[in-house]
């Protein structure tokens, strides 16, 4: 089969489709990619998917060069959606437009700092005691029948909660900002592109736009602790929010911070009960947690993928990508090389040179990571601390269908109470 290698008029070069991230979308490929990922770097790793009409980059290094240089802004503003025929989609190029995700420098630049100025560390730190007391209560929830969904228990409600408090909304409403969390990541990294969602796509977008404008409009009626209330006073520079920024920005955090913590709560204790002995090594050491998350944060990527575009024509691996093509950047990919990560296959919990790319790279790293951290480390030594015994008990798992935010629909697990 021989299809043209990119737009830029080049010698049309053979192409094998069995290499495109189309297979992602196959159930078996999507439940272990690693091997698919293993394939890219080894024969393609830098190349055209025809069939996705973008450059994909497997290499760790390549991957670092690709966050860090390339433009991260590729949301078309709402004009450019009525012009491509899809004028329904505007209210959520107008919101994305305006998240610092999508956004480069200068624009980037001063949203993150106005935010960072608001998501302090001191403001994580201060929740710790509290994301401690909300992983124990959902273990005390469950821990007495001696089984549980892991993911609908326990992954899922964890970061729901603990992102209402952060926010400063009612903790009452996790459950609606889950809903419509799982709603939009559809959109963020997922290529799998389904026509029937964007009603619930559009009523999402409406609903959370809605929901958080009410929540400023307490903030200004009874002032309360919380990011939202941060956000609005934020100032760095004589430079502040306007009310839409902080709508939009409160979403993605929201957003990000819940979907990603599912996953490698989820994700990760697949991989422990997977390797008995290591759950074992972890339990049995939980001093190297701090090693132990970040391996498991390389070993299994929450977030696989990002997409960015060229700025100017430049050679990688190769290949010329010109200005204005679009470029996947594998971080999943990239966290499993062999140049970078001694037998990289093999999870190490004391891995300690271990600078992997779950959360970015460059100026969008993700600003969250800190929380991240504490929650994972929280989770993890919460549910080996509590459960023994722990064991997957379905014979088959369910992906959810989002190759970027790639994380399990569930996790039933069984366990006998570990006495305090």
């Amino acid at each position: 089969m021989t299809i043209q290698s990119s737009m830029t008029g080049a010698t049309p070069a053979p192409f094998d489709p069995s290499l495109s991230l189309f297979q992602l979308l196959d159930p078996a490929v999507h439940a272990d990619p690693y091997p698919f990922y293993r394939r890219l770097r080894e024969q393609a790793p830098v190349m055209w998917d025809p069939f996705m009409h973008t450059w994909v980059v497997t290499r760790y290094d390549d991957v670092m060069l690709v966050l860090k240089e390339f433009s991260a802004d590729r949301t078309p503003d709402p004009k450019k959606m009525e012009a491509l025929g899809l004028p329904s989609l505007g209210p959520v190029a107008d919101l994305m437009a305006r998240q610092m995700l999508f956004l480069d420098a200068p624009a980037h630049t001063r949203l993150r700092k106005l935010c960072m100025s608001a998501f302090t560390p001191r403001r994580v730190e201060a929740m710790e005691g509290k994301i401690h007391e909300i992983a124990h209560s959902l273990i005390d929830a469950q821990i007495a029948r001696g089984e549980m969904d892991l993911i609908a228990d326990f992954a899922e409600p964890f970061p729901a909660i603990v992102t209402a408090g952060l926010l400063g909304v009612p903790l009452e409403d996790h459950r609606q900002l889950k809903a419509w969390s799982a709603t939009f990541a559809e959109m963020l990294g997922n290529f799998q592109h389904n026509p029937d969602r964007i009603h619930g796509v559009l009523k999402c977008v409406a609903d959370m736009t809605g929901y958080f404008r009410d929540a400023v409009r307490e903030q200004e009626r009874n002032p309360h602790d919380g990011l939202i209330r941060s956000l609005m006073d934020a100032e760095v520079d004589g430079q502040r929010l306007s009310e839409e920024e902080v709508i939009a920005n409160t979403i993605v955090t929201m957003v990000g911070g819940q979907e990603t913590t599912t996953n490698l709560i989820g994700s990760g204790i697949l991989t422990l009960t997977r390797q008995p002995d290591k759950l074992a090594q972890l339990r049995d050491n939980p001093d190297i947690i701090e090693t132990a998350l970040e391996e498991l944060l390389r070993f299994e990527t929450p977030s696989q993928h990002t997409a960015r575009i060229a700025r100017h024509d430049v050679e990688l691996g190769g290949q010329t990508i010109r200005k204005g093509d679009a470029v996947m950047a594998i971080m999943a990919a990239g966290n499993r090389d062999p140049d970078r990560f001694p037998d990289p296959d093999t999870l190490d919990l004391t891995r300690t040179d271990n600078r992997h790319l779950a959360f970015g790279w460059a100026a969008h790293f993700c600003f969250g990571a800190a929380l991240a951290r504490m929650e994972g480390r929280t989770a993890y030594t919460a549910l080996l601390g509590r459960l023994g015994d722990l064991r997957v008990t379905a014979d088959k798992l369910e992906w959810r269908a989002n190759s970027g935010l790639r994380g399990l629909a569930e996790l039933p697990v069984a366990f006998r109470e570990i006495a305090a």
